[in-house]
């Protein structure tokens, strides 16, 4: 078997202790940094899919995440800058009122594994903190925002809103997710993407930058 599905299967099977010397060991035999990357994104993917289809649970999910990032450490200083963000930035953070990151954390574990810079602002963020951070960084291509509890429903539909009317609307995509969110609402408040877990906003993510 190739060092490379080696890397792959630790992820998948969450062997973070295992990942960074495989990784180590496929950049010896002279795989690609980038390529490895590639295979890790893929047992990512997979791990996504089993998610979905309630063959593995939220604590699975996390030690994937958990083994591709200590693999990533290792590949860092072999990528070239920014390529760890090869689908561009995200910014993610829980709305202004909610404290909830467990969720958020998780979503923002996913696309980092789906390719993606991460900027997470945390919870508990004002409206003006996510503009702030997209006109910090204009080459920002998704704006996650998550909100946990009926009571800060009212918070994101305002955070979305005020988003939509910034002049650089036109170049980032808006997600929104958390426990009391609808496909429904979602549309109400303009949003361009809804999706109820994890995987499925890695892959939604993907999605939007494609």
């Amino acid at each position: 078997m190739s060092k490379l599905q080696d890397v792959e299967n630790a992820v998948v099977s969450g062997k973070s202790k295992l990942v960074a010397g495989l990784v180590q060991e496929a950049l010896d035999e002279g795989c690609s940094a980038p390529d490895i990357l590639n295979g890790m994104i893929n047992a990512m993917g997979i791990v996504g899919e089993r998610f979905k289809k309630n063959e593995i649970f939220v604590p699975e999910m996390l030690v994937a995440a958990r083994a591709m990032k200590k693999g990533v450490d290792v590949l860092k200083p072999h990528l070239a800058s920014g390529s760890a963000g090869v689908c561009g930035k995200a910014i993610i953070g829980t709305v202004a009122g909610d404290l909830h990151d467990i969720g958020k954390n998780l979503v923002a574990m996913m696309i980092e594994s789906a390719g993606f810079e991460v900027i997470d602002l945390g919870v508990d963020v004002p409206v003006e903190k996510f503009i702030e951070t997209v006109k910090a960084n204009p080459d920002v291509k998704i704006v996650g925002c998550s909100a946990l509890l009926t009571t800060t429903m009212p918070a994101l539909k305002s955070t979305v809103e005020a988003l939509n009317s910034e002049d650089f609307r036109s170049h980032i995509k808006v997600m929104v997710g958390g426990a009391p969110i609808t496909q429904e609402f979602a549309d109400e408040i303009g949003a361009d993407a809804y999706t109820p877990d994890a995987a499925s906003a890695a892959q939604k993510a993907k999605e939007l930058v494609a």
